[in-house]
Protein backbone atom coordinates (compact mmCIF):
# COMPACT_ATOMS: atom_id res chain seq x y z
CA UNK A 1 0.00 0.00 0.00
CA UNK A 2 0.96 3.23 -0.79
CA UNK A 3 0.01 5.97 1.16
CA UNK A 4 0.42 9.89 -0.61
CA UNK A 5 -0.34 12.81 1.13
CA UNK A 6 -1.39 16.86 -0.27
CA UNK A 7 -1.80 19.12 2.22
CA UNK A 8 -3.65 22.73 1.28
CA UNK A 9 -3.39 25.34 3.98
CA UNK A 10 -4.64 28.65 3.79
CA UNK A 11 -2.00 30.26 5.35
CA UNK A 12 1.26 29.09 3.81
CA UNK A 13 3.89 29.06 5.46
CA UNK A 14 6.89 31.15 3.91
CA UNK A 15 10.21 31.94 4.96
CA UNK A 16 10.26 35.76 4.79
CA UNK A 17 12.23 38.02 7.06
CA UNK A 18 10.57 40.29 9.53
CA UNK A 19 12.26 43.47 10.24
CA UNK A 20 10.54 45.31 13.77
CA UNK A 21 12.12 48.61 15.28
CA UNK A 22 10.57 49.17 18.20
CA UNK A 23 11.58 51.89 21.17
CA UNK A 24 9.58 52.95 24.25
CA UNK A 25 9.20 56.19 23.87
CA UNK A 26 9.57 58.04 20.25
CA UNK A 27 9.97 61.31 21.35
CA UNK A 28 12.32 60.63 24.61
CA UNK A 29 14.73 58.23 22.20
CA UNK A 30 14.43 60.38 18.66
CA UNK A 31 17.67 60.38 18.03
CA UNK A 32 20.15 63.15 16.85
CA UNK A 33 21.15 62.97 12.94
CA UNK A 34 23.49 65.23 10.86
CA UNK A 35 21.13 68.16 8.11
CA UNK A 36 23.36 66.69 5.54
CA UNK A 37 22.18 63.26 6.25
CA UNK A 38 18.83 64.09 6.02
CA UNK A 39 18.60 66.66 3.57
CA UNK A 40 19.97 68.73 0.47
CA UNK A 41 20.65 72.15 -0.87
CA UNK A 42 18.40 73.42 -3.48
CA UNK A 43 20.00 73.51 -6.63
CA UNK A 44 22.35 70.76 -5.87
CA UNK A 45 21.02 68.04 -8.63
CA UNK A 46 22.70 65.47 -10.87
CA UNK A 47 21.68 64.77 -14.33
CA UNK A 48 20.27 61.78 -16.14
CA UNK A 49 21.86 60.99 -19.21
CA UNK A 50 21.06 58.55 -21.91
CA UNK A 51 22.75 57.00 -25.65
CA UNK A 52 22.97 54.48 -27.72
CA UNK A 53 25.87 52.12 -29.03
CA UNK A 54 27.42 49.23 -30.61
CA UNK A 55 29.02 46.41 -27.74
CA UNK A 56 31.72 44.61 -30.27
CA UNK A 57 34.17 41.85 -29.78
CA UNK A 58 31.61 39.51 -28.41
CA UNK A 59 32.34 35.68 -28.99
CA UNK A 60 29.06 35.10 -31.23
CA UNK A 61 26.78 36.05 -28.20
CA UNK A 62 25.65 39.39 -30.19
CA UNK A 63 22.58 40.05 -32.14
CA UNK A 64 20.93 37.84 -34.72
CA UNK A 65 20.06 39.05 -38.34
CA UNK A 66 16.62 39.54 -36.98
CA UNK A 67 17.79 42.74 -35.17
CA UNK A 68 18.07 44.92 -38.47
CA UNK A 69 18.97 48.28 -36.29
CA UNK A 70 22.04 46.61 -35.45
CA UNK A 71 22.82 45.90 -38.79
CA UNK A 72 22.11 49.20 -40.08
CA UNK A 73 24.14 50.52 -36.97
CA UNK A 74 27.29 48.99 -37.82
CA UNK A 75 26.92 49.65 -41.52
CA UNK A 76 26.42 53.28 -40.39
CA UNK A 77 29.65 52.95 -38.26
CA UNK A 78 31.57 52.15 -40.78
CA UNK A 79 30.59 54.02 -43.55
CA UNK A 80 31.91 56.55 -41.07
CA UNK A 81 35.22 55.28 -41.70
CA UNK A 82 34.69 55.59 -45.35
CA UNK A 83 34.19 51.72 -45.28
CA UNK A 84 31.13 51.08 -48.12
CA UNK A 85 29.38 48.08 -47.98
CA UNK A 86 27.36 46.15 -50.49
CA UNK A 87 27.20 42.73 -49.16
CA UNK A 88 25.20 41.32 -46.33
CA UNK A 89 26.34 42.19 -42.74
CA UNK A 90 26.45 39.09 -40.11
CA UNK A 91 26.30 41.28 -36.53
CA UNK A 92 26.90 37.89 -34.20
CA UNK A 93 29.73 39.63 -32.50
CA UNK A 94 28.26 42.93 -32.24
CA UNK A 95 25.28 44.24 -30.00
CA UNK A 96 23.28 46.95 -29.83
CA UNK A 97 22.75 48.87 -26.21
CA UNK A 98 21.71 51.62 -24.78
CA UNK A 99 23.79 53.44 -22.12
CA UNK A 100 22.86 55.41 -18.79
CA UNK A 101 24.74 57.36 -16.73
CA UNK A 102 24.46 60.14 -13.78
CA UNK A 103 25.58 62.97 -14.17
CA UNK A 104 26.45 64.14 -10.72
CA UNK A 105 26.65 67.99 -9.24
CA UNK A 106 29.75 70.19 -9.84
CA UNK A 107 30.95 67.48 -12.32
CA UNK A 108 33.74 69.66 -14.64
CA UNK A 109 34.81 68.70 -18.21
CA UNK A 110 37.50 65.15 -17.71
CA UNK A 111 35.84 64.19 -14.66
CA UNK A 112 35.31 60.51 -15.39
CA UNK A 113 31.55 59.05 -14.47
CA UNK A 114 30.30 55.05 -14.19
CA UNK A 115 27.93 53.61 -17.29
CA UNK A 116 25.17 50.83 -17.45
CA UNK A 117 25.26 49.26 -20.68
CA UNK A 118 22.38 47.24 -21.51
CA UNK A 119 21.27 45.05 -24.25
CA UNK A 120 18.40 46.60 -26.72
CA UNK A 121 18.45 43.31 -28.91
CA UNK A 122 18.32 39.83 -28.78
CA UNK A 123 21.88 39.07 -27.73
CA UNK A 124 22.76 36.28 -25.61
CA UNK A 125 25.50 37.94 -23.78
CA UNK A 126 27.97 40.90 -23.36
CA UNK A 127 30.47 39.37 -21.73
CA UNK A 128 34.05 40.13 -22.83
CA UNK A 129 32.68 43.26 -24.97
CA UNK A 130 33.85 47.10 -25.43
CA UNK A 131 31.52 49.78 -26.05
CA UNK A 132 32.37 51.46 -28.86
CA UNK A 133 32.49 55.36 -28.42
CA UNK A 134 28.99 56.65 -28.20
CA UNK A 135 27.63 60.32 -27.51
CA UNK A 136 25.36 60.54 -24.09
CA UNK A 137 22.76 63.35 -23.94
CA UNK A 138 20.81 64.70 -21.58
CA UNK A 139 16.70 65.96 -21.77
CA UNK A 140 17.68 68.87 -23.78
CA UNK A 141 19.38 66.80 -26.38
CA UNK A 142 22.69 68.23 -25.88
CA UNK A 143 25.64 65.91 -25.23
CA UNK A 144 27.58 66.33 -21.58
CA UNK A 145 29.13 63.02 -21.89
CA UNK A 146 31.20 60.76 -24.19
CA UNK A 147 30.89 56.57 -23.14
CA UNK A 148 33.63 53.67 -23.98
CA UNK A 149 36.06 50.88 -22.67
CA UNK A 150 35.24 47.24 -21.86
CA UNK A 151 31.86 45.95 -19.98
CA UNK A 152 32.28 44.11 -17.06
CA UNK A 153 28.91 41.61 -16.81
CA UNK A 154 30.12 40.33 -13.20
CA UNK A 155 28.75 36.83 -14.28
CA UNK A 156 28.90 34.22 -17.10
CA UNK A 157 26.99 32.17 -19.69
CA UNK A 158 28.96 28.67 -20.74
CA UNK A 159 27.89 25.51 -22.43
CA UNK A 160 27.35 23.52 -25.32
CA UNK A 161 25.27 20.57 -26.89
CA UNK A 162 21.84 22.21 -25.74
CA UNK A 163 23.00 22.88 -22.16
CA UNK A 164 24.16 26.30 -20.94
CA UNK A 165 24.97 27.59 -17.67
CA UNK A 166 24.61 30.97 -16.93
CA UNK A 167 25.40 33.31 -13.40
CA UNK A 168 24.15 36.79 -12.71
CA UNK A 169 22.41 38.44 -15.83
CA UNK A 170 24.30 39.08 -18.50
CA UNK A 171 22.81 41.55 -21.22
CA UNK A 172 23.63 44.28 -19.08
CA UNK A 173 26.85 45.49 -17.90
CA UNK A 174 28.86 48.40 -16.28
CA UNK A 175 31.92 50.29 -18.15
CA UNK A 176 33.54 52.08 -14.59
CA UNK A 177 34.91 55.37 -15.53
CA UNK A 178 33.74 54.74 -19.24
CA UNK A 179 32.29 58.22 -19.35
CA UNK A 180 34.42 61.77 -19.73
CA UNK A 181 32.25 64.22 -19.40
CA UNK A 182 33.25 66.63 -21.98
CA UNK A 183 30.31 69.75 -20.93
CA UNK A 184 29.45 71.06 -17.30
CA UNK A 185 25.89 72.06 -16.09
CA UNK A 186 25.57 75.34 -13.83
CA UNK A 187 24.87 74.64 -10.41
CA UNK A 188 23.40 77.42 -8.63
CA UNK A 189 23.26 77.59 -4.74
CA UNK A 190 20.66 80.27 -4.09
CA UNK A 191 20.61 83.77 -5.59
CA UNK A 192 23.25 85.29 -3.36
CA UNK A 193 20.81 86.46 -0.87
CA UNK A 194 19.54 83.30 0.50
CA UNK A 195 20.04 79.37 0.52
CA UNK A 196 17.30 76.99 0.80
CA UNK A 197 17.29 73.16 2.60
CA UNK A 198 15.37 70.84 1.35
CA UNK A 199 13.96 67.72 3.53
CA UNK A 200 14.07 64.32 1.99
CA UNK A 201 10.97 63.26 4.12
CA UNK A 202 8.75 65.78 4.27
CA UNK A 203 7.95 66.32 8.23
CA UNK A 204 6.60 69.71 9.92
CA UNK A 205 8.25 68.71 13.37
CA UNK A 206 11.34 67.80 11.98
CA UNK A 207 11.48 71.07 9.56
CA UNK A 208 10.85 73.43 12.77
CA UNK A 209 13.56 71.68 14.58
CA UNK A 210 15.70 72.32 11.77
CA UNK A 211 15.15 75.91 11.52
CA UNK A 212 16.21 75.95 15.15
CA UNK A 213 19.14 74.56 15.05
CA UNK A 214 20.00 76.64 12.36
CA UNK A 215 18.98 79.98 14.13
CA UNK A 216 20.93 78.22 17.09
CA UNK A 217 24.37 78.52 15.05
CA UNK A 218 23.58 81.68 13.01
CA UNK A 219 21.45 83.94 15.01
CA UNK A 220 17.54 84.18 15.69
CA UNK A 221 15.62 85.23 12.57
CA UNK A 222 18.33 83.77 10.15
CA UNK A 223 16.27 80.78 9.12
CA UNK A 224 12.12 79.80 8.81
CA UNK A 225 10.73 76.63 8.07
CA UNK A 226 8.81 78.12 4.92
CA UNK A 227 6.88 74.51 4.81
CA UNK A 228 6.88 70.30 5.68
CA UNK A 229 9.88 70.46 2.82
CA UNK A 230 11.71 73.61 2.42
CA UNK A 231 13.95 75.78 4.87
CA UNK A 232 14.90 79.09 4.25
CA UNK A 233 18.00 81.00 5.56
CA UNK A 234 19.51 84.53 5.01
CA UNK A 235 23.01 84.91 4.35
CA UNK A 236 24.44 86.27 6.89
CA UNK A 237 26.86 88.80 6.30
CA UNK A 238 29.84 86.79 7.76
CA UNK A 239 28.88 84.22 5.10
CA UNK A 240 28.26 86.71 2.17
CA UNK A 241 30.07 85.06 -1.30
CA UNK A 242 31.14 82.08 0.88
CA UNK A 243 28.06 79.52 0.54
CA UNK A 244 30.34 76.64 0.27
CA UNK A 245 31.32 77.55 4.41
CA UNK A 246 27.66 77.83 5.28
CA UNK A 247 26.33 74.92 3.80
CA UNK A 248 29.44 73.10 5.89
CA UNK A 249 28.59 74.29 8.94
CA UNK A 250 24.94 74.41 8.71
CA UNK A 251 25.38 70.53 7.13
CA UNK A 252 27.36 69.10 10.64
CA UNK A 253 24.59 70.37 12.77
CA UNK A 254 22.43 67.75 14.58
CA UNK A 255 18.71 67.76 14.67
CA UNK A 256 15.98 64.97 16.38
CA UNK A 257 14.54 63.82 12.97
CA UNK A 258 10.68 62.87 13.68
CA UNK A 259 8.77 60.53 11.58
CA UNK A 260 5.24 59.86 11.43
CA UNK A 261 3.75 56.51 12.53
CA UNK A 262 3.92 54.08 9.47
CA UNK A 263 3.51 50.23 9.12
CA UNK A 264 5.23 49.41 5.65
CA UNK A 265 3.58 46.18 3.90
CA UNK A 266 5.54 44.00 0.97
CA UNK A 267 3.05 40.97 0.17
CA UNK A 268 4.70 40.25 -2.88
CA UNK A 269 8.16 38.88 -0.07
CA UNK A 270 6.17 38.87 3.08
CA UNK A 271 8.30 41.59 4.86
CA UNK A 272 6.94 43.45 7.60
CA UNK A 273 8.14 46.85 8.93
CA UNK A 274 6.30 48.61 11.77
CA UNK A 275 7.73 52.40 13.00
CA UNK A 276 8.07 52.99 16.86
CA UNK A 277 5.72 55.55 16.93
CA UNK A 278 2.67 52.86 16.02
CA UNK A 279 -0.04 52.41 18.70
CA UNK A 280 -2.87 49.90 18.98
CA UNK A 281 -6.05 50.96 20.25
CA UNK A 282 -8.05 48.48 22.54
CA UNK A 283 -8.96 45.48 20.88
CA UNK A 284 -8.82 41.53 20.80
CA UNK A 285 -7.25 39.36 17.80
CA UNK A 286 -8.71 36.03 17.22
CA UNK A 287 -6.40 33.43 14.78
CA UNK A 288 -7.38 30.16 13.24
CA UNK A 289 -6.15 28.46 10.43
CA UNK A 290 -7.94 25.82 8.56
CA UNK A 291 -6.14 22.96 6.81
CA UNK A 292 -7.85 20.34 4.58
CA UNK A 293 -5.85 17.18 4.03
CA UNK A 294 -6.33 14.84 0.80
CA UNK A 295 -4.89 11.04 1.06
CA UNK A 296 -4.73 8.70 -1.30
CA UNK A 297 -4.50 5.17 -0.75
CA UNK A 298 -3.45 2.83 -3.86
CA UNK A 299 -4.88 -0.94 -3.45
CA UNK A 300 -4.58 -4.09 -5.18
CA UNK A 301 -7.23 -5.56 -6.76
CA UNK A 302 -6.40 -9.32 -8.10
CA UNK A 303 -9.28 -12.04 -9.87
CA UNK A 304 -10.25 -15.29 -7.72
CA UNK A 305 -7.71 -18.70 -7.88
CA UNK A 306 -8.05 -19.91 -10.90
CA UNK A 307 -10.28 -17.49 -12.64
CA UNK A 308 -10.05 -17.11 -16.43
CA UNK A 309 -11.54 -13.66 -16.36
CA UNK A 310 -10.37 -10.60 -15.08
CA UNK A 311 -6.84 -8.83 -14.26
CA UNK A 312 -4.88 -7.58 -11.50
CA UNK A 313 -5.95 -3.82 -11.08
CA UNK A 314 -4.80 -0.63 -8.87
CA UNK A 315 -7.30 1.09 -7.30
CA UNK A 316 -7.00 4.71 -5.75
CA UNK A 317 -9.10 5.31 -3.08
CA UNK A 318 -9.37 9.07 -2.00
CA UNK A 319 -10.20 10.12 1.74
CA UNK A 320 -10.40 13.76 2.35
CA UNK A 321 -10.52 15.15 6.19
CA UNK A 322 -10.64 18.77 7.02
CA UNK A 323 -8.97 20.09 10.57
CA UNK A 324 -9.81 23.60 12.23
CA UNK A 325 -7.38 24.86 14.62
CA UNK A 326 -8.99 26.05 17.87
CA UNK A 327 -9.25 30.15 17.31
CA UNK A 328 -6.84 32.29 19.90
CA UNK A 329 -8.02 34.90 21.39
CA UNK A 330 -5.61 37.36 22.40
CA UNK A 331 -6.52 40.82 23.92
CA UNK A 332 -4.46 44.11 23.74
CA UNK A 333 -4.61 47.25 25.80
CA UNK A 334 -5.20 50.80 24.48
CA UNK A 335 -2.48 52.61 24.08
CA UNK A 336 0.31 49.58 23.55
CA UNK A 337 3.43 50.01 21.92
CA UNK A 338 4.79 48.28 18.84
CA UNK A 339 6.72 45.79 21.41
CA UNK A 340 3.45 44.69 23.18
CA UNK A 341 2.23 43.72 19.85
CA UNK A 342 4.67 41.98 18.70
CA UNK A 343 4.45 40.01 21.81
CA UNK A 344 0.69 39.41 21.71
CA UNK A 345 1.47 38.51 17.94
CA UNK A 346 3.91 35.88 18.85
CA UNK A 347 1.57 34.53 21.66
CA UNK A 348 -1.01 33.19 18.58
CA UNK A 349 2.04 32.10 17.12
CA UNK A 350 1.21 33.20 13.76
CA UNK A 351 3.64 33.63 10.54
CA UNK A 352 3.72 36.97 9.02
CA UNK A 353 2.33 36.34 6.16
CA UNK A 354 -0.50 36.15 8.75
CA UNK A 355 0.81 39.01 10.73
CA UNK A 356 0.31 40.78 7.29
CA UNK A 357 -3.68 40.05 7.43
CA UNK A 358 -3.81 41.11 10.83
CA UNK A 359 -2.28 44.49 10.76
CA UNK A 360 -4.57 44.93 7.40
CA UNK A 361 -7.59 44.20 9.69
CA UNK A 362 -6.56 46.18 12.44
CA UNK A 363 -6.18 49.62 10.23
CA UNK A 364 -9.95 48.68 8.72
CA UNK A 365 -11.19 48.44 12.26
CA UNK A 366 -9.88 52.00 12.98
CA UNK A 367 -7.34 50.17 15.76
CA UNK A 368 -4.17 50.79 14.07
CA UNK A 369 -2.94 54.40 14.78
CA UNK A 370 -0.60 54.51 11.93
CA UNK A 371 -0.36 54.88 7.74
CA UNK A 372 -0.72 51.66 6.73
CA UNK A 373 1.65 51.59 3.88
CA UNK A 374 1.58 48.28 1.01
CA UNK A 375 4.23 48.47 -1.72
Amino acid sequence: MVVLTERISMYKILIISLTLAFLASPVANAQAVRIKDIADIEGVRGNQLTGYGLVVGLDGTGDTQQTLFTVQSVANMLQSFGINITGKIKVKNIAAVMITADLPPFARPGTKIDVVVSSLGDARSLQGGTLMQAPLKAANDEVYAVAQGPVSVGGFTAGGGGTTVTKNHTTVGRVPGGAIVEKAVRTDIGDGSDLKVLLRDADFLTASRTASAINGKLGDGVARAVDANTISIAIPTAYAGNAVGLIADIGDLAVEKDSPAKVVVNERTGTVVIGSAVRIAPVAIAHGSLSIEISTEFSISQPKEFSKRGSTVVVPTKNVAATEQQANLMSINGGSTIEELIAALNALKVTPRDIIAILQALKQGGALSAVLEVI
